[in-house]
């Protein structure tokens, strides 16, 4: 059973990448276009506001897959500052401070970094018509 699982760890790879960078994207979009609709929305240039662009932008270069390490990389670092810029003063436990979805896009986005976007992302993409002209 596990070498047949182990065919799909791939494509596997690149469901995480496209789900979890959906849903952080989907922050950004809240953010900064104000989609899907919220009560209170951040100020154009504050923190949060430059956080969601952050999110919104680099967000959607991860889910395509485009550049995906150096994006990945960046969200990681934001999603550690924000654990710990906004979460950790609350209460040293993710489940009281509200700041659990942060620590794990953060290690989520640390493993993408190392691991790659997957078979399914433009980076593959570019790498197999690089290895095609060669």
């Amino acid at each position: 059973m596990l070498p047949a699982l182990h065919a799909f760890q791939p494509h596997l790879l690149s469901l995480l990448r496209i789900v979890a960078s959906l849903v952080l994207f989907s922050y950004g979009t809240q953010k900064v276009l104000h989609f899907p609709a919220v009560e209170a929305v951040p100020a154009v240039g504050s923190l949060p506001w430059i956080a969601g662009l952050l999110e919104l932008t680099l967000g959607f270069l991860v889910l395509i897959g485009f550049k995906t390490r150096i994006a990945a990389f960046v969200l990681s670092g934001l999603m550690a500052f924000a654990y710990f810029l906004r979460h950790a003063p609350q209460s040293f436990y993710p489940a009281q401070n509200g700041g659990a979805a942060a620590i794990l896009f953060c290690f989520i986005f640390l493993f993408l970094v190392g691991a790659g976007g997957g078979p399914l992302s433009i980076d593959a993409l570019a790498k197999r018509k690089q290895d095609i002209a060669a």
